[in-house]
This record gives C-alpha cells, structure tokens and sequence, in this order.
C-alpha cells in the first residue's frame, strides 16, 4: 500500500492510523491522546491533517490523523494552511486554564505541552477569564498530583482503567472541569501506577522521588541498564545528577518492556539510595582496603568455597567461580531452587514450543497460567497478559460490529464472555478479573490439572475443566502456556512441558525464574547451598559469600548450617544484609545500578546494563579478579574471559557493543551549565569522569538518540519517533535498529531430560509464598519509596487448620520455633493444610505451627 505525505512517497501497512504511520516513518504530526502502546480515542483533536482521498481530489477536508485510517493511494498534507491553523486554535484553548507554570513545573524542559505550544507558534493570550482551579489528592508515595496543569488527554484513565486493570482512579466532572485521580486520599493500588508519570504529556502526575530530589531534565545524565528485581529484564533509563540517582524511567524494548515498567522496577534502584557500607570491615569494625584485600588473598589459598548469587550480574558469578574452581562453586539458593532453575533451562532448550518473550505473551489468543502469581513473580508478564485479555475483546467487539475505540464498553457490558484464559493457582488472582476459568488447586494439584489438559489435548478422558481449556489452546493460533518457580515446584514445569509436546510447534512457553540473576547462575552451573553445607561439614574451608541473598533463598537451617561449618565467611555485598554484620570479612562493593554487567532474563535474553552513577565502590567481580591472578580491568575483558571458559555463554559478549564503540553522551545537548559543572579544558580535576566499561561518557561530546546502537541509547523511550520532541510516548514495537540483546536459548537444540519430582513432606504445614508486587527482596525493602508503600508481612492459615492447632485470629504464633513475622490471619482461600507467608521462598518447606508463649 502506498500513500503520499508531505509529498513524500512511503510504502505502508494496512490496519494502522495515519498518526502511527507518520510517527513511524519519522514524519511528526501534533498530538497529545494517542500513545503508541495506549492507541488512539480522538481526545484531545491537536493531529489534524488535511487528506485527500487519490491524486484526483483537489478539495480534501480535515482528518484527525489517529482516528483516520491508512487507504492506498491517500495524500496528506500535514503543515497545509487549514490544520496549522486548526491546531494552533486547540492548543490555545488548552492554553486558555493551564497554570503557566514552566518555571516550577517539573516537566519544564522535558513536556509535551511546551512542543506543542511552540510547534503550533502560539505566542499571544487572548483570554483574560480567571482561570479553572482544581484540587489536588494525595496519590502515595510514587506520584505528586497538579491537576490544574491538565488538558484533559484521557492517558493516565485509559492507562490505568483500560490497560493495567486499576479501578481506584477515577475521572469526574464535564466540559473544562474534568478531574483524574483517586476519590479519597491514599496509594494507588495498582503496582503499574508510577507510569502515569510517563504517559502524562503535561506535570499532572510525576515521580514523588524526582520531586523530592529534583534536578532539571537537561542537567540530568542518562545511563541506559537493566532492572533487576525480577526476571522480566525490562529496560531502564537510570537519571543521575550530583552523584545522586534521581530518576528512573522506561526504556522501549519492543520484545520486553514495551513502553511500561512495574513500581517495583520504577523505584527499587532507589535501594542504592539507602544507607549502605561504604568500607570494609571484621566483625563490625571498619578495617583499611589494603588490609582487606591481604585477608581476602589468604582465605583463597586456603582453598575457600565460592556461594553465587541470583542477585549477582553473570560476570560476579563468573569472576567467583573463576575464583574458587568448578568443584568449590555453589549457587545461594537452595538445592530444590537450583535444580528447578536448571531444569527449565532445559526445557526450554528442548522445546517443541518457541520461548514466549513479553510482547509474545501479550499477543498470545488463548494462555494456560500454572500455579504463578504473575503481578507478584513477574509484574510485566502479568500487565501483558492483560493486553492478551484486551486483545480477545477487540476481537469480541469486531464480531458484533461495536467500533474499536468501543472495546472497553463492551468489556464492561461483559455478556458473561472473558478472554479464553485460564488461571490455575491456589488462592484468587490479580488476573482473576480478565479470565474465563480462574480455577484454584491446592500447589501440590496444579501440576495435576496440567497433566489432564495435556491428556484432552491427545484426546484421552479428562475433566470437564480441562477439556474446554484443551480445547481453547487446542483453537488458538498462538496459544500460552506460563509457569514458574513462584510455588518452589517443579510440578508446573513439567505440567506445561507435557502440554507444549501435546500442542506441537505452535505453542509458545514462557517459565519464571525466582530472580533477574537466576537463569545466568544456572547456565554457569554449581549445585545448591544444602550441597556447600555438606561439602562444608565434611571438610571445613573459608567461604565466600557473593551478594549475601541467603536469608532469602534458602532454608534458615542450612545457611545455619554453611555458617557455622565455615572456618571463615567472607561476604560481598552492597547492602548491610543480615549475613554482613556476621561476616568475619564484609567486603562492600557498588550496587547493581552502580556496575556494568550482564543479566539473562527469563526467555534467555542476555542483556547489557551500565553505570547509572559513578561510585568510590568497584563491581564485585572487579574485586574478584585480581585474588586469582585476573588481570581483567574492564568489562570487555571480563567478558572475553567467560567467553572462553564458557563456550556456551560466549555470545553474551554481542549483548552490546563494547567500550571501543563510543563516544555517546550521557548529558543531553542542551546541557546547562558546563563549564560550571566539569570545569573542561581549565582544571585537571574537573574533567568529565571517565568509564571503561562502556562507550558512554559522562559529557555532552558523543553520539545521541538515534545515531547511537539500541543497546547505548540514553533517551530511548523518551522521545517520538525522530527524536525531536520530548514525550513519552514512542510509537511501540521493535527499537529502530533492533532490539537490544542476545538469545542464548534456542528451542529443539537440547534434550527433554528427565523429569524433575518434588519433595513431599508429612510433618507440619506446607508453606504457600504470598508474593507481594511491592517488595519481593531485601534490596525492595530497602528502596525507600518501595518501603513506604509495601504492605506488612502477611500471615494466613484457612480457619479449619487454625481451630485443630487452638489458634486464633490475631494469635502470635511460632514457626519451627521461631516468632513468625506477622499475626495470625485467618483466610479461607489458603487451602487446608498450608500456611501462606509473605516472603517464603517456596512450596518445598514445612513448618510445624504453634502458639507464642
């Protein structure tokens, strides 16, 4: 299909908007309510073009270009005299109540509104009305409310409403006294709220962090990275001034992230925020670096132990394992968790079904969830999931004739017709409101279920249930099938790798692992921690302990048990974890937002993340490296080194470019005040700082935007299609000059292996995880806003298992002896025989339960 804009001839797709296509294509065209990822309602009337229909129209007429579909042979004349002036008459009527307020305002200088302003050239105030005032509610501790700079786009409501499924926002009010946010004070619910701060054209809703630790975008440097709270690996921008991170925004993945982040993701970088160590230290007192260094030598030549981390970039676990030897390398977690992790590797290099990555999950027609609390496990995957919920409505909608733009009234209408998802889990679900069979099993009966849906699916009996579920994957085109390590069973694994075999090659597959660092410690290998506390009881060494994460993924008794059988423990950490002050060397090294690394998501995407602020603190494999005789310095050295000693894992090194690549600019363009701020040129001091683990510069000198690689953009995401204007709102899809990253699992390249069994147990209750979108981690808790807005820990038990242990609501009870976190609370969703606990690592443990004293 082909059509002419602005005189230029281009070649497009059919079943796009005139608006996305334009964008696309570099053309800009004014517009304020459509949002590449949000689509289009002919809201706000500012992308007003003129088309005519075929090169025979002399007349046309004004369209508006995100309601106007493309046609073949269509011509369009954005700047044509009619729709400038169209435009410049809606922007001074959303001009005639805005506050004016740029100087104070903190978008100045990175606002939809200030381009659209200065691209119609409206200049002059013809209106001397009072303006509207509106008031303001306290949204929580992510986002600062100013209503009155709103032009009443409709983003932030279809955002939340429409695309995250949030119901405590709300909009009231007609004509110019339109009103979003929530009725009564108080945090949103929704673990996607800090993204109303992005998809906000104007200063409406922003980032309470920022607010509170403000610096002006264009004195601000931009590092691109990789969160790290999960093991989704959505692409970050990480803003710094001073030394000090400020912001933490969206960068556009087309297969990860798209244009949307979780809070977990927005605010757990802040963690390096909080008070952390900053020197070494012996049992609690601070000890000189070179001191450290001479202790750490000698526990190696004592031929110490080497604990990975899930929480560790793949170069720290390599340089440690490097370090210490295969035979002495064990991965933090608990052996269950190491198996597991390592089994879904397998599987997912055995196929038949293709590894599903996010954008996969949200495009997928029919999906089958085993026993994974998605919005609390992996936030992302669970937003897409609801966009494949979106995307049955749509469907649902052109069936009965209803108008795209229609789709969310239809969902609300509902006629008893869901999405053809099914929701297996034990207690109720976030996702529960967009799925057809929300089904609960107990953990130890998920696997179950799955089996029997793999049985209809080769036509054998089953139950009902899971005949129509059978028979929903068996229709779909591009049917999804998720599991995880959410209920520490690989019981679901194997569940979903039977029914993957029974649908064939078009299924697509997408497994969970517990941490962003999981997946890469499993490719390198090593067994789990109740392994290192055998081999440790057998024959005492010194042990080292990277990213002390142990408290967290393994049983309490046997990192007891590694502790004491350890003639001396070393940890590496960057945050003052229960294990540091333990330790009899603490060694502090910069957090995951102050280090260059390389991190595997859970479709076994190797990605690069880079510095986001410079640190006195080194990465810890930096710290590892020269203890063995490394003379590794930089990152492109390192990863030259596991290239060869990990043959398997050698195309990590094409993740991104490496440092030879550069320069490209962290500091925008129009960077304020250089002089004053790097003193370039006058004093030796005041030189940009430099960074040899990547081609970015602390400066303005380098490439920007589009002429730097995707994996090195500072502003992607941040600015539309060409660049030119500072809206959050890129067009979506694939990053112009392909996404950033490696696959390094590939279906149909590795055997089915054997099937991994789960440990039952007989004394006491099974633990259930209750997985809290807010705060998965220590280094969640330690994020300061993330604190302030994550729930307190949860206790549950179903009220038939309390009244046979002579427990009440409210009881303080022990677990194993030990004081349990929270009060008792009685649920009848818990299935009997378990007890649910915020933070458990997994369905594997059993605890006996009883009265406090």
């Amino acid at each position: 299909m082909k059509i002419t804009v602005n005189g230029r001839d281009l070649t497009v797709e059919p079943g796009h908007d005139l608006l996305t296509t334009c964008l696309s294509h570099g053309i800009e065209v004014p517009h304020f309510c459509w949002h590449g990822d949000l689509g289009s309602v002919g809201a706000c009337r500012l992308c007003a073009v003129k088309v005519f229909d075929d090169p025979d129209d002399t007349t046309g007429r004004l369209e508006m270009a995100c309601t106007t579909p493309v046609r073949d042979g269509q011509r369009v004349e954005v700047m044509a005299p009619e729709a400038e002036r169209f435009r410049a008459r809606i922007i001074e009527w959303l001009m005639v109540n805005h506050p004016h307020d740029c100087a104070v305002c903190e978008e100045g200088g990175a606002c939809h509104l200030q381009d659209m302003v200065v691209a119609s050239g409206h200049r002059h105030r013809r209106v001397s009305v009072a303006k509207r005032v509106h008031r303001n509610v306290d949204h929580g501790p992510f986002l600062t409310q100013e209503m009155n700079r709103c032009i009443g786009c409709y983003r932030c409501l279809r955002f939340y409403r429409d695309h995250a499924g949030g119901r405590d926002f709300e909009v009231i009010g007609a004509h110019d006294r339109v009103w979003f946010g929530r009725t009564e004070p108080g945090a949103l619910d929704s673990p996607f709220a800090g993204n109303l701060a992005e998809v906000c054209p104007t200063g409406v809703f922003d980032d309470r962090w920022w607010s509170r630790h403000y610096a002006r975008p264009w004195d601000m440097a931009a590092t691109p990275a990789i969160c790290t709270h999960c093991a989704v690996g959505c692409n970050i921008t990480l803003f710094e001034h001073g030394g000090t991170l400020r912001k933490v925004q969206n960068r556009t993945h087309g297969a990860v992230n798209g244009s949307f982040l979780c809070d977990r993701g927005r605010f757990g970088p802040m963690a390096a925020e909080a008070e952390r160590p900053l020197f070494p230290s012996r049992k609690g007192g601070e000890i000189p670096w070179v001191e450290a260094v001479a202790d750490a030598r000698a526990l190696v030549a004592q031929g110490a132990v080497g604990i990975g981390s899930p929480r560790a970039s793949l170069e720290a676990n390599f340089a440690l394992r490097r370090l210490v030897g295969e035979d002495r390398f064990f991965a933090g977690v608990s052996d269950d968790e190491a198996a597991l992790v390592r089994r879904m590797a397998e599987i997912l290099r055995a196929g038949p079904g293709r590894i599903a990555s996010v954008r996969d999950i949200g495009r997928a027609d029919a999906a089958l969830v085993l026993g994974e609390d998605l919005t609390g496990t992996a936030p992302r995957a669970a937003l897409a999931l609801r966009q494949a919920a979106r995307g049955a409505e749509k469907r649902l909608a052109a069936e009965k004739g209803v108008p795209e733009w229609m789709d969310a009234a239809v969902r609300v209408a509902g006629e008893g017709r869901r999405s053809p998802i099914a929701l297996v889990t034990p207690r109720p679900d976030a996702l529960d409101e967009v799925a057809t069979w929300p089904l609960r099993r107990p953990p130890a009966e998920v696997a179950a279920f799955g089996r029997a849906v793999a049985a209809a699916l080769r036509g054998e009996p089953a139950e009902p249930q899971a005949r129509e579920v059978a028979a929903a994957l068996a229709a779909a085109n591009a049917p999804l099938l998720v599991a995880g390590a959410g209920l520490g069973l690989a019981g679901p694994a194997e569940a979903m790798a039977e029914i993957a075999r029974a649908l064939g090659p078009k299924a697509m597959v997408a497994l969970f692992p517990p941490e962003a660092g999981s997946l890469g410690l499993a490719l390198l290998g090593g067994a789990g921690i109740d392994h290192a506390a055998r081999a440790l009881e057998a024959e005492p060494r010194p042990v080292i302990v990277l990213d002390a994460a142990l408290p967290d993924r393994a049983p309490a008794d046997t990192v007891e048990r590694l502790m004491a059988a350890a003639t001396t423990v070393m940890v590496l950490d960057w945050l003052n974890g229960p294990l540091s002050a333990r330790a009899d060397l603490m060694l502090p090294v910069s957090a995951p937002v102050e280090a260059a690394g390389t991190w595997i998501n859970h479709e076994g995407r190797a990605q690069r993340s880079f510095a986001g602020r410079p640190s006195d603190l080194v990465p810890a494999w930096r710290l590892l490296a020269p203890l063995c005789g490394g003379t590794e310095t930089t990152l492109d050295e390192m990863l030259a080194a596991l290239a060869h000693d990990c043959p398997d894992l050698a195309a990590v090194t094409q993740a991104a470019p490496g440092a030879a690549a550069g320069p490209v600019a962290r500091l925008p363009a129009r960077a304020s005040g250089r002089t004053a701020r790097d003193l370039a040129g006058r004093l030796p001091d005041g030189q940009p700082r430099q960074d040899a683990d990547s081609a970015l510069v602390w400066s303005m000198e380098g490439a920007h935007g589009l002429d730097a690689p995707p994996a090195l953009r500072t502003d992607a995401g941040h600015h539309s299609a060409s660049g030119a204007w500072a809206g959050t709102d890129g067009v979506g899809g694939p990053v112009t000059g392909g996404d950033p990253g490696v696959l390094l699992l590939h279906p149909g390249t590795g055997a089915a292996g054997q099937p991994l069994a789960d440990r039952t147990g007989t004394e006491g209750l099974a633990v259930l995880p209750l997985h809290d979108p807010f705060a998965a981690s220590a280094a969640d808790r330690a994020s300061p806003p993330l604190a302030e807005r994550a729930p307190r820990p949860r206790l549950l038990m179903h009220p038939g298992d309390a009244a046979h242990l002579g427990l009440a609501e409210g009881a303080l009870v022990l677990l194993d002896g030990v004081p349990a976190p929270a009060p008792l609370a009685l649920d009848a969703s818990v299935p009997p025989g378990h007890v649910a606990l915020t933070g458990a690592r997994g369905h594997g443990l059993f605890v006996t339960v009883e009265a406090a004293p």
